[in-house]
C-alpha cells in the first residue's frame, strides 16, 4: 500500500513522531472508499457503556451484537471502528486485519448522579490495544470539568506510553462540567478552545462536536468581535476549529451527535468537507438505522467527502 501525496502531506505534519505511529496514521488514512483523500469516516460505538444498552441499540436490534459493528464498518468501507475493550474483543478474531481499530480507553456511564463532577473511567490500557491490534487508542476529556485537570494528566501519560509503543491517540475533546451551561457546551468559542486542548496534549486525531454562532466566554466574545472572526456558518466554525488544531496540522473529526433526520447528516457533512474539516465520526446516526439504510447513508457521505454530493 503506497501512501498518496495526500497522506505523506499530513503525516509529514506530525514531526515527532516515530515511524510506528506514522504507520498506524496511515493505515486509518488509507483504509476504505476514502483512502488515500484525507477524510475519515469512522464508527463510534462506546454509546452502550456511555447511555446504556437499550437507549443505544433498541431502534436496530441487530446492533446488540458486537460483530454487527465490525461487518457494518468493513462493509460500508469506514477508515476505522472505534469501540471500548469487550466490543472489540468480541470480534478482534474473526475480523482481525480486516479494518483498523481504535481502543476506547476510558468512558463513564448514566448511572452516575447528576451533581457529581463529570469525569470517565480509565477501562482499558495501552497493552490492550496492543494486544488486539488497534492501530489507536481514543481518550475523552472534558474541559469545563472540575476533574478535566486529572483527565489531562492521565491522557498525557497515556499518549507518551502510547507513542513509545506505536500507536497512536485520538482524543475526544467534549466541553461539559460545573463551568459550562447547555449553551457554552456547542459554543464556537468553547469547542475551539477543545480542539486546541487536544491538540496540545498530543492528540493524533481530535474528536470534537459541531458548533453553534454561540460565543460563551465573555473575554472571548471581545476577540472575536474585535478580530471580525467569521463563525456565521457552520463551514466557517469548522474552518475556525481546524485553525485551532495547530493551524490545521492535525485530524479533526466532528461527531454526528443524537440521531438526526438523514438530509441534516448530509448537511454537516457538507459543512465539515468546505470548512476544511477531515471528516466524520458518526455512530448513533448510523446504528440506530437498519443495515441497508446506513450503507446507503455512509455511502452518500463518501460521496459528499469525495466532492461528488
Amino acid at each position: 500500500m503506497k501512501a498518496t501525496r495526500i497522506v505523506q502531506k499530513i503525516l509529514a505534519n506530525y514531526e515527532a513522531d516515530c515511524p510506528g505511529v506514522k504507520a498506524n496514521l496511515c493505515r486509518i488514512l488509507m483504509h476504505g472508499k476514502l483512502g488515500g483523500t484525507g477524510r475519515l469516516i469512522i464508527l463510534p460505538v462506546d454509546q452502550g457503556f456511555e447511555h446504556g444498552p437499550a437507549r443505544s441499540f433498541a431502534a436496530n436490534p441487530p446492533a446488540y451484537d458486537p460483530h454487527y459493528h465490525f461487518q457494518l464498518a468493513i462493509d460500508a468501507g469506514l477508515n476505522a471502528y472505534a469501540a471500548p475493550l469487550a466490543m472489540l474483543e468480541a470480534g478482534a478474531d474473526t475480523f482481525a486485519g480486516q479494518i483498523p481499530l481504535i481502543l476506547k480507553a476510558n468512558s463513564a456511564n448514566s448511572l452516575i448522579p447528576a451533581e457529581a463532577p463529570r469525569d470517565q473511567a480509565i477501562t482499558a490500557s495501552v497493552d490492550d490495544a496492543l494486544r488486539l491490534g488497534a492501530s489507536a487508542i481514543g481518550f475523552t476529556i472534558y474541559p469545563g470539568s472540575s476533574q478535566g485537570l486529572e483527565m489531562f494528566e492521565e491522557i498525557s501519560a497515556m499518549r507518551e506510553e502510547a507513542a513509545a509503543k506505536g500507536i497512536a491517540t485520538v482524543i475526544w475533546s467534549y466541553p461539559r462540567g460545573e463551568a459550562l451551561d447547555a449553551a457554552g457546551e456547542t459554543a464556537v468559542d468553547i469547542a475551539a478552545y477543545a480542539a486546541q486542548i487536544a491538540a496540545l496534549l498530543g492528540a493524533h486525531v481530535i474528536k470534537i462536536k459541531l458548533s453553534t454562532d454561540h460565543l460563551s466566554l465573555p473575554a472571548a466574545r471581545k476577540v472575536y468581535e474585535a478580530e471580525g472572526i467569521d463563525i456565521a456558518t457552520q463551514a466557517a466554525r469548522v474552518r475556525h476549529c481546524m485553525q485551532a488544531a495547530l493551524g490545521g496540522r492535525r485530524l479533526v473529526v466532528f461527531s454526528g451527535g443524537s440521531k438526526k433526520g438523514i438530509e441534516g447528516v448530509f448537511d454537516d457533512a457538507r459543512a465539515i468537507r468546505d470548512g476544511g474539516g477531515n471528516g466524520s465520526i458518526i455512530g448513533r446516526n448510523t446504528f440506530q438505522r437498519p443495515r441497508k439504510e446506513a450503507l446507503a447513508m455512509l455511502a452518500r457521505l463518501v460521496e459528499i467527502y469525495r466532492g461528488k454530493a
